[in-house]
């Protein structure tokens, strides 16, 4: 997950131009296009909510599809546009969908967003590990993160690497 310094993930208009930085740190590292490539390399299947699927569709337009032609399945009880082969819409329990489809089938599932499924994921003890990048901005409004949780969660640092950019990128493990 991106979010702000203030927690926030996604402005009210959508819009991505804060993830753009003109910050400069210089004992961070750079961030390289192959570093991207290798660890979105290890994305065995994603998974996302609506909205969120619904702005990378929007996104795609300009951009392309961000996803490529990994497994992608979109958890929501809307009817929505698959527009892709490798999309599948899954409407039902969570915990069915992590133990009776994700486990058996993938080694490395990215929960994409937004807040509400990243919550349920983490509150119903599904996910494993949380990376947030932080990017160096405050927002001051929008979604934030971890707003849908409602039960405190411990979590073990694994790993912060700090960027040129000023983001920094922070690696918990969910304690179980």
């Amino acid at each position: 997950m991106v979010s702000s310094l203030d927690g926030i993930i996604a402005k009210k208009d959508n819009s991505v131009s804060w993830f753009e930085t003109i910050d400069h740190y210089e004992k961070g590292i750079e961030i390289t296009g192959q570093d991207t490539e290798d660890f979105l390399k290890t994305i065995d299947c994603y998974v996302m909510g609506s909205r969120t699927y619904e702005h990378a569709l929007e996104l795609s337009r300009s951009y392309g599809w961000a996803y490529g032609d990994v497994p992608t399945i979109v958890v929501t009880h809307r009817p929505l546009p698959i527009e892709r082969q490798n999309i599948e819409i899954y409407s039902g329990d969570l915990n069915k969908l992590v133990n009776e489809r994700l486990r058996p089938s993938y080694r490395n599932v990215w929960l994409v967003g937004g807040a509400i499924l990243a919550g349920d994921f983490i509150r119903l003890k599904l996910a494993d590990e949380i990376r947030l990048s932080v990017m160096p901005i405050i927002l001051g409004d929008g979604t934030p993160f971890f707003d849908h949780i409602g039960q405190e969660q411990a979590l073990h640092l694994k790993d912060v690497t700090a960027y040129k950019s000023g983001m920094v990128e922070l690696y918990y493990e969910i304690g179980k």
